[in-house]
């Protein structure tokens, strides 16, 4: 992990991967297949990708039931906990519709409405991922959508993991299919007999899924193409170099492009921190991934001061932040841009990631500079509500009408002119 002076920086922004010309023509094929095709290129793909034949694609109410008894009941104990924590940040998030009245009897407002339908991808295969799923679910339930569906590959016994079930059990999702790759997103953007489409698709996946999903906006919403996971550490000479690797490394072992950073106005700690990050580098299974990612993306900048240390915070624009100082919450105030901000030390980026209850699903690459964490917003839209008395129409009917000629559009003027003749 390379230590430089902040004025002696290089930018540790990725490109954003928009595949290869190959991948991209892959995953358009496949979206033409299952729009013409339907179930009947599920399967195909399933079968070639997957490795597995299956007699349905909908998970059955006695494989949830039995994804209860699979799995530990501490574990189930977990999940739910983690589905009340989320749940109620969430809940909070809730606004109303609204409408104001003028003296003229105008009235003006904001009618807002849940999506009808959205689809989460969770990934899968070999690895579980229950907290995509409570982070995704629970926000469009709180939101009021009426039909949420899960698609998430198969392994090759033609299973989902009993985690991601529970999960989707308590999240109160009901309609789950076996299912994955760009072949699931365009079984949800169009349809097939088995799965209906649906308005939105949310979820992270691997590059396949990354452009189906950019293949398929338009015709449906996306939450995001999200990048690599990322985490910036903003410290000074009390924070604990153990502790600063270790959070460093929770990012690192994601994937080889993973981003870790850590800013701070202590040359003692970056030297520390360093040291640490080698040695718990050793130990982890993950190894290799991490050590590739660190290096490559790996960064400790060194500032001369703690302001300096906000500064280059905000530049980053991070995906995750922690503050590790003596008085983090101080700083709060000053950062400007950052998916989700950690408070202090013992707010370890895990904490987030599974059980808090805000949503681990965050801006990267830098585009926390205009973009926020999923919410419940993103599961619904806004109507704007206009209604005009005759009062206001007569009082404002010639400016309405003057204003459409301004822009060269008479029909508009004379829209509103009909209804002012006695």
């Amino acid at each position: 992990m390379r230590i430089v002076k902040v004025e002696e920086a290089v930018s540790v922004k990725r490109s954003v991967d928009s595949g290869t010309e190959e991948q991209r023509a892959i995953v358009r094929a496949i979206i033409d297949r299952v729009r013409r095709e339907g179930d009947s290129a599920l399967n195909v793909f399933t079968k070639q990708f997957d490795g597995v034949e299956l007699s349905s694609l909908l998970v059955s109410q006695e494989e949830i039931q039995e994804a209860y008894e699979k799995l530990a009941s501490s574990d189930i104990d977990i999940i739910q906990e983690a589905a009340c924590n989320i749940r109620s940040y969430h809940e909070k998030q809730v606004k109303p519709s609204w409408i104001t009245t003028e003296a003229n009897g105008t009235m003006l407002g904001q009618k807002i409405t849940p999506l009808d339908s959205v689809g989460l991808y969770v990934p899968g295969g070999k690895a579980a991922y229950p907290s995509s799923v409570l982070m995704n679910a629970i926000p469009a339930k709180v939101a009021g959508v009426e039909r949420i569906v899960i698609v998430s590959p198969p392994n090759r016994q033609g299973e989902l993991p009993p985690a991601v079930l529970v999960a989707a059990h308590e999240a109160g999702v009901t309609e789950i299919y076996k299912v994955g790759g760009a072949q699931a997103v365009a079984a949800l953007a169009y349809g097939t007999e088995t799965i209906c489409a649906v308005d939105k698709i949310t979820g992270p996946g691997n590059i396949f899924v990354a452009l189906a999903k950019r293949e398929v906006y338009g015709d449906v919403d996306i939450d995001m193409i999200a990048g690599p996971s990322e985490i910036a550490i903003l410290a000074d000479d009390t924070a604990i170099a153990a502790e600063v690797a270790a959070d460093l490394l929770s990012q690192a072992e994601h994937d080889e492009r993973a981003c870790s950073v850590l800013v701070t106005p202590s040359e003692n700690l970056a030297e520390a921190v360093q040291l640490e990050v080698e040695k718990q580098l050793a130990l982890l299974p993950r190894k290799e991934i991490a050590k590739e990612a660190i290096s490559t993306y790996g960064m400790i900048y060194v500032t001369n001061t703690i302001i300096e240390g906000i500064a280059t915070i905000n530049g980053l624009a991070p995906e995750h932040l922690e503050i590790m100082t003596e008085n983090p919450m101080e700083l709060v105030g000053e950062i400007r841009h950052a998916g989700a901000i950690f408070i202090g030390r013992f707010s370890s980026e895990p904490v987030g990631d599974y059980f808090a209850g805000p949503n681990h699903v965050l801006p990267t690459n830098g585009t926390a500079r205009f973009s926020s964490p999923l919410s419940i917003e993103d599961f619904q839209k806004k109507s704007s509500l206009i209604y005009y008395s005759e009062k206001a129409l007569r009082e404002n009917g010639e400016k309405i009408a003057q204003f459409a000629r301004l822009e060269g559009l008479e029909a508009h003027a004379r829209a509103v002119e009909s209804r002012l003749k006695k």
